[in-house]
C-alpha cells in the first residue's frame, strides 16, 4: 500500500477529479475486481510457484529455448523500460511539488530541475540499494504513516478554509459547467456536456482491469505485488496479506485525496484547462498549509516517494540479477557475488530513472498512468489465463509483449485518447496471441506436469494434464473462488462512496452502502467457508 502510494498519486488523483469528476477515479478503482480474483484465484499458485519474481515463472510455465528468451526479454522490458516510466512521473510529480511550493515564484526552478531529480534519487538509492527488500518493507511502514497523517491534515485545512464541506460543493457548481458531476460516483451520462463519455467509462469499468498489464494491477498478480506474496510465511498469509493489501488500497487512502481535489477545483477555476491539473495539490499545499503543517506535508510527500522509488530500484535489480545476469551471464554465481552486482545494478536503474524523470517532467501523472495501460493493452488476459489452461505456452507471451508494443506505436499515430488506444490495442494483441498459440506447438508433456504438481491450479483447463497426475490434489471450487472475488470487489465499490456520503452528511445513504458492504463481507465468508478455506477465514 506505500509503495502504490507515490507522490504521483495525488497528483494524478487531482488531475482525474478536474478533467472527469470523482468518476475519474473509476480509471483505477476499476482495477479492484482484479486485484480480487489475484486475491482469491492467484495469491496460493503464486506462493506455491516459490519464485523470487514473477518473471522466473515463466521457466516453470514453460521450457526450452522461448521460455529462456521470454525470461530474459521479459527481465530487461520491465526493468529498463516499464521500471523507468514509472519512475520517470513519480519523480517528475516530486519535482512539481517542489516548483509549485518551496520553488513557487523563483527563477532558479526550471534551471535546478536536474539538480532535484538528481538529489532525489540519490537519497532514495542509497538506503534502499544497501538495505534490501527487507529495509524497503520496513521503511515503508512508517513512510505510510507519515504520507497518509499529512493528507489527512491537508483535506481537513482545505474544508475548513472554505467553509465546510457544503461550501465546498456550492464552489464547485459556481466555477464550472455542470460542477456537481464533480461529485458523482458514477458519471452523469444524460448532462448537457458529460465529464465523462458513457464509451470510455465502460472501457474502464468491463476491458481495462483484465486486458491490461499495470504495476501493482496485474491481472493474475505480478510485479512487486508477487515479491510481497512470494515473501509471506505461507499460503494463508499471502491470501491474507493480499486480500488486506486490496480492502486498503481501494478503500482506506483515497478520499483525503480526493477532498483536496475537490478544494483544489474551488480555489482554482482554471485549473480543467491547465496542462497539468494535478499542479492543484500541492497549489493548496502551498497556498493553506499554515507553517510547521506545510513543512509536514513536505515530509509527508518525500516519504510518498521514497516509499515508491525505493520499491522501484528493488524490483528493477530483481529482473535484472535474478532473471537476467544470474540466469544467462553467471548462472554459478553466489549470493555474495549476487548482492554486490544487485548494487550495481540499482545505480543502473537510477540512471536510467534520471534521464526518463527529466523527458516526462512535462508529462501530467494521470496521462502517463493511461499511456502505460495502453502500452499492455491485451496482455493482461495471457498473464491470467497461462494459469488455467495447459495451452498456453511461451510463443503466447512473446507475440502479446511484442504485438502490444507494436500496435500501441501503430495505432498512436491516429487516436489520441489513451482509453481508445487500450481498447483498439487489446483486441489486435489478443488476437495476435491467439492465433500463435493455435499455430505453435503446445509445451512438453513433462513441462506441463512439473508446473501442475507443483502449483496444483483448479479448474477444467488442466483436464488433460489431471488425467495423467491423478494423485494431484488441485484447488476445487474455481467458481466459488471467482464468485469470492466478486463479492470481496463488491465490498470496495460499495464501501467507497460511503465513506464519501459520511464526510459530505449523507448519513442515510450511507448506512445503506456500509450495509451492503457488510452483506458482501459475510457472502465472503460464507463462500470461502464452502470452499474449504476454514483455517484461512478463521
Amino acid at each position: 500500500m506505500a509503495t502504490t502510494f507515490a507522490a504521483a498519486t495525488p497528483l494524478a488523483v487531482t488531475g482525474l477529479v478536474a478533467k472527469h469528476g470523482l468518476a475519474g477515479n473509476w480509471f483505477w478503482w476499476s482495477f479492484a475486481l482484479g486485484g480480487m480474483i489475484t486475491v482469491f484465484a492467484y495469491a496460493r499458485l503464486w506462493r506455491r510457484a516459490g519464485v523470487i519474481t514473477d518473471v522466473e515463472l515463466v521457466e516453470l510455465r514453460y521450457g526450452g529455448k522461448p521460455a529462456a528468451f521470454l525470461r530474459g526479454f521479459r527481465a530487461l522490458y520491465i526493468a529498463l523500460l516499464v521500471n523507468s516510466i514509472i519512475i520517470g512521473w513519480v519523480t517528475g510529480a516530486m519535482v512539481t511539488v517542489l516548483q509549485n511550493t518551496v520553488f513557487a515564484g523563483s527563477e532558479g526552478a526550471a534551471v535546478s530541475e536536474w539538480a532535484l531529480i538528481i538529489v532525489l534519487l540519490a537519497v532514495v538509492g542509497i538506503y534502499s540499494t544497501m538495505a534490501g527488500l527487507w529495509g524497503v518493507v520496513v521503511t515503508d511502514l512508517f513512510q505510510f504513516l507519515i504520507a497518509m497523517g499529512g493528507s489527512i491534515a491537508l483535506a481537513v485545512v482545505a474544508v475548513g478554509h472554505l467553509g465546510g464541506v457544503d461550501a465546498l460543493r456550492s464552489r464547485v457548481a459556481e466555477n464550472f459547467g455542470g460542477g456537481e458531476q464533480a461529485f458523482r460516483y458514477l458519471p452523469d451520462f444524460t448532462a448537457a456536456d458529460p465529464w465523462m463519455p458513457v464509451s470510455i467509462f465502460l472501457i474502464m469499468l468491463f476491458v481495462q482491469w483484465w486486458a491490461s498489464w499495470y504495476p501493482g494491477a496485474e491481472p493474475g498478480g505480478g510485479g512487486y505485488v508477487v515479491q510481497r506474496m512470494a515473501s509471506a510465511k505461507d499460503e494463508r498469509h499471502s491470501v491474507l496479506a493480499t486480500l488486506w493489501f486490496q480492502i486498503a488500497h481501494y478503500c482506506v487512502r483515497p478520499w483525503p485525496w480526493l477532498i483536496v481535489a475537490f478544494a483544489a477545483l474551488a480555489l482554482y477555476p482554471d485549473l480543467r484547462d491547465a496542462a497539468d491539473p494535478g499542479a492543484g495539490f500541492p497549489m493548496v499545499m502551498r497556498d493553506l498549509a499554515p507553517i510547521g503543517l506545510r513543512g509536514l506535508l513536505l515530509v509527508a510527500f518525500f516519504a510518498a516517494f521514497m516509499s515508491t522509488i525505493s520499491t522501484q530500484i528493488n524490483w528493477g535489480a530483481s529482473y535484472l540479477v535474478s532473471d537476467f545476469y544470474g540466469r544467462f551471464l553467471r548462472p554459478g554465481a553466489d549470493q555474495r557475488h549476487l548482492t554486490r552486482v544487485s548494487r550495481l545494478v540499482s545505480l543502473l536503474i537510477l540512471t536510467i530513472g534520471s534521464i526518463a524523470a527529466y523527458l516526462m517532467r512535462n508529462t501530467s501523472v494521470d496521462e502517463a498512468w493511461k499511456l502505460l495501460a495502453a502500452l499492455g493493452g491485451g496482455t493482461g488476459a495471457v498473464f491470467m489465463l497461462r494459469w488455467y489452461w495447459w495451452r498456453i505456452n511461451a510463443w503466447s507471451e512473446i507475440v502479446a509483449m511484442i504485438a502490444s508494443l507494436g500496435f500501441f506505436l501503430i495505432v498512436s499515430g491516429f487516436v489520441e485518447s489513451n482509453e481508445y488506444r487500450l481498447a483498439l490495442v487489446a483486441a489486435l494483441t489478443i488476437a495476435a496471441w491467439l492465433t500463435a498459440t493455435f499455430l505453435t506447438a503446445p509445451e512438453e508433456r513433462e513441462t506441463l506436469l512439473a508446473f501442475y504438481e507443483r502449483v496444483r491450479p483448479g479448474g477444467p483447463g488442466w483436464h488433460p494434464l489431471a488425467k495423467l497426475a491423478p494423485e494431484v490434489e488441485p484447488d476445487r471450487h474455481l467458481g466459488l473462488q471467482l464468485l469470492a472475488a466478486l463479492l470481496a470487489a463488491g465490498i470496495v465499490y460499495f464501501t467507497l462512496p460511503a465513506l464519501g456520503q459520511l464526510i459530505f452528511g449523507y448519513y442515510g445513504r450511507a448506512l445503506l452502502s456500509l450495509l451492503a458492504a457488510a452483506t458482501c463481507g459475510l457472502g465472503v465468508w460464507l463462500v470461502m467457508r464452502r470452499v474449504g478455506w476454514g483455517r484461512l477465514v478463521g
